[in-house]
């Protein structure tokens, strides 16, 4: 009975701490740890947790690679480097990742940011692309060929 009393209170903030948003395992340790549990119970929290579905690192970075790619598409490698912060799994993250493709991803990224630009001169267009496929993660190849590949639509476009 007094085991149940000891893990209600740090159960019902990992609840609440879950209520926000999906977690990984390592942010929810993390979190239990800053609320000054014992390592012992933070064991049997996560153990709960995991018994329940609550906590699922498989599910977490599939959720968290959908919903960016949706509205903030970056590079693997990009999302490599989040997931690893978060604590994911290489394993994990890899078998998540390997249906996505870069190329793919840095054209989606641009695609809502081309209107803005299509006014600027070629070298600031140029500029402005290569910058904003960079800060995504995005190596020099797939940078250059999205550039090109909206080059020659621009082009397209001026002769059409």
């Amino acid at each position: 009975m007094n085991d149940i009393k000891s893990i209600k209170l740090p159960l019902n903030l990992a609840i609440k701490y879950l209520s926000y948003r999906p977690r990984t395992v390592y942010e929810m340790q993390g979190y239990i740890e800053k609320k000054g549990f014992s390592e012992d119970i933070i064991k049997k929290i996560i153990e709960i947790l995991l018994e329940q579905n609550h906590l699922n690192d498989k599910n977490f970075t599939t959720l968290f690679v959908e919903s960016k790619v949706r509205n903030k598409p970056k590079s693997k490698f990009a999302f490599q480097y989040e997931l690893k912060k978060k604590g994911v799994n290489t394993s994990i993250v890899d078998a998540v990742l390997e249906q996505y493709d870069d190329q793919d991803l840095a054209l989606k990224a641009v695609r809502p940011k081309i209107r803005m630009w299509q006014n600027l001169d070629e070298d600031k267009f140029k500029k402005k692309m290569m910058n904003f496929l960079r800060y995504r993660g995005f190596n020099y190849d797939i940078c250059l060929s999205t550039l090109n590949f909206f080059l020659e639509s621009k082009d397209s476009i001026k002769e059409g």
